[in-house]
């Protein structure tokens, strides 16, 4: 019988707006403290080790997270399947399709890094990493991929928290992760103390370690505080997913994470164009994709907001609140983002200089960059919002197809048709362009689209009952 969880936020009662906002902006805490870590780390990179070891960062840093979106989408599914059990108040459900997603992810993330830990020259001569950081990106990468799967727990964690209604708890853990991995940075790469000087491998291990202790203890915290994801006894068994829940998750984690695959790979292939341009150009987009993670943060985390508190309402049949969720999240993205988008604007120049000399050519090059492209970030914001609220109800096929469309032949198909009349500008007024093409999608499949007929499946009764809807089956860096 289902039993209630622990204290958690209910997603379901009170005013949608202020609901809505208070628990984005733990998450949105959180993602600006990620963000604010890969900064640090890119500035101690930059400063000790040159443009070239930035260069390598940025190749293998887009290279992550194609690879962690292989698997990440299992995690989303399985969030929005907390989701809707805790709007139901199914605890056990809840912990079902966490146990199966985490048995899914390690599995996955396992294979993965090992995987491409032995493929990292390959895939960085495809990338046509330049010459000079071909060996700093191969020493990074190797380094990164064998955190991946503490990493992908570790994230897989905080969602399930938050898909439980609980976004405070990641926020302590993400404080604790960024300050490990900011402070051992300057340690491993220069050596300082009784530390060996691992140069740019140093930084990767930083992240290592970081992920490896904030992990630890957010295990002990969920087991200590017997918060609504935890497995005892009986329920360590979920780690083995019913072959009806398995093909729930698979059915819709695959397309989930394939979105993020489709924005990943579009990113590789804008860094490959960008690459041809010159290391100057490549480090002035590494540092341009630096403030890209602000500006989309506020998206990033008022999307993970909706999607979280859409699914609980959705399965506590409150339909009433779900348009209202849409309207705040738009909003409230907006808002927020746009006045992202100002500051940055304002104060491009300076804050460029804690990851450029200011006599480097790379600076204004940069500079460039963001006045035509940082706008983006504002539709992107909308499009993540519409998206968000769709899968909250297992509707997934129409954000994949519509970000595919989006990012090949329109982003992609304007950076290299235009290139011609705009030169290098074609690939930086490529980023609008498509996000002008994924919101008219959006927008067109949230107001006429049959998602709201879509269902996930409750997966302690061990068939899918609803997930036989319209949808076929029954993502940071976005600033690729």
């Amino acid at each position: 019988m289902a039993t209630r969880a622990p204290a958690r936020r209910d997603l379901t009662t009170g005013p949608i707006g202020r609901t809505l906002l208070l628990f984005a902006l733990p998450t949105l805490g959180s993602n600006i403290l990620q963000s604010l870590n890969g900064s640090i780390n890119t500035i101690w990179v930059g400063r000790f080790l040159g443009e070239d070891a930035l260069a390598a960062t940025s190749n293998a840093n887009i290279i992550m997270f194609l690879l962690f979106g292989a698997v990440f989408g299992f995690g989303m599914a399985a969030t929005v399947l907390i989701g809707q059990a805790m709007g139901r108040h199914d605890i056990d459900g809840a912990r079902q399709a966490f146990g199966a997603a985490v048995g899914l992810v390690l599995g996955s993330a396992v294979f993965v890094a090992i995987l491409g830990y032995f493929l990292s020259p390959a895939i960085l001569r495809l990338l046509a990493t330049p010459g000079d950081a071909m060996p700093l990106a191969l020493s990074y990468l190797r380094v990164i991929f064998l955190g991946l799967p503490a990493a992908m727990l570790l994230v897989l964690l905080m969602m399930g928290l938050r898909g439980a209604g609980d976004a405070m708890t990641p926020l302590w853990f993400m404080i604790l992760s960024v300050i490990l991995d900011a402070g051992l940075n300057p340690v491993l790469i220069l050596g300082l103390g009784p530390a060996p000087a691992l140069g740019i491998a140093g930084s990767a291990a930083a992240t290592l370690i970081a992920n490896h202790l904030a992990v630890t203890g957010l295990l002990v915290t969920i087991y200590m505080r017997d918060l609504p994801i935890r497995l005892r006894g009986r329920e360590v068994g979920y780690l083995l997913p019913s072959a009806a829940l398995m093909r729930t998750i698979l059915g819709k984690g695959l397309p989930m994470g394939a979105q993020m695959l489709v924005m990943s790979l579009a990113g590789l292939t804008m860094v490959g164009l960008v690459n041809r341009l010159g290391v100057d150009t490549v480090a002035a987009y590494a540092v341009s994709q630096q403030l890209w993670t602000y500006i989309q943060m506020p998206a990033m985390a008022i999307g993970a907001a909706v999607s979280a508190m859409a699914a609980q309402n959705i399965g506590a049949g409150a339909w009433n609140r779900v348009g209202g969720i849409t309207r705040a999240g738009l909003l409230y993205n907006c808002l927020i983002t746009g006045a992202m988008v100002a500051a940055v604007l304002l104060f491009d120049r300076p804050v460029m200089t804690l990851f450029l000399v200011g006599e480097s050519p790379a600076l204004p090059i940069a500079r460039h960059i963001q006045l035509i492209a940082s706008w983006n970030f504002v539709l992107f914001g909308m499009t993540m919002v519409l998206f968000s609220t769709v899968r909250a109800n297992g509707a997934v096929w129409m954000p994949l197809l519509a970000l595919i469309v989006a990012m090949y032949p329109v982003r992609i198909g304007f950076a290299l048709g235009a290139r011609g009349i705009l030169g290098s500008d074609a690939l930086w007024w490529s980023f609008p362009i498509g996000s002008l093409a994924a919101l008219g999608l959006a927008a067109s499949y949230y107001r006429y689209g049959n998602w709201r007929r879509g269902a996930m499946l409750r997966p302690h009764e061990g068939h899918e009952q609803a997930l036989a809807s319209t949808e076929p089956a029954g993502r940071l860096q976005p600033t690729g």
